[in-house]
């Protein structure tokens, strides 16, 4: 296997996992009404967001300007994770 290729999937698993877990934070907003169940489903659909569009750039630029990709990726994850522990400091 090529590296392109785990990086790719080990991208997806990322992917999927994380919108698993935006998806269960939405439900427990429905399900809670707390505040905090939003701002950790944006969390991680900031962090999946990153990880989707490094990739996706990644692959379209033949993995050329890769300091770019990498910016984007740690800014949104770690505005993603920022989210995150939001939601823990505030949960009620």
């Amino acid at each position: 296997m090529t590296v392109e290729i785990l990086y790719a999937a080990s991208t997806l698993v990322f992917v999927v996992a994380g919108l698993t877990m935006v998806g269960m934070a939405i439900r427990a907003y429905v399900q809670t009404s707390r505040q905090a169940m939003l701002h950790l489903s944006l969390g991680f659909s900031l962090a999946v967001a990153g990880a989707a569009a490094t990739m996706i750039s990644a692959f379209i630029n033949d993995f050329e300007g890769t300091r770019w990709l990498l910016l984007v990726n740690s800014g949104l994850t770690t505005f993603g994770y920022l989210f995150v522990m939001y939601s823990l400091v505030t949960y009620e």
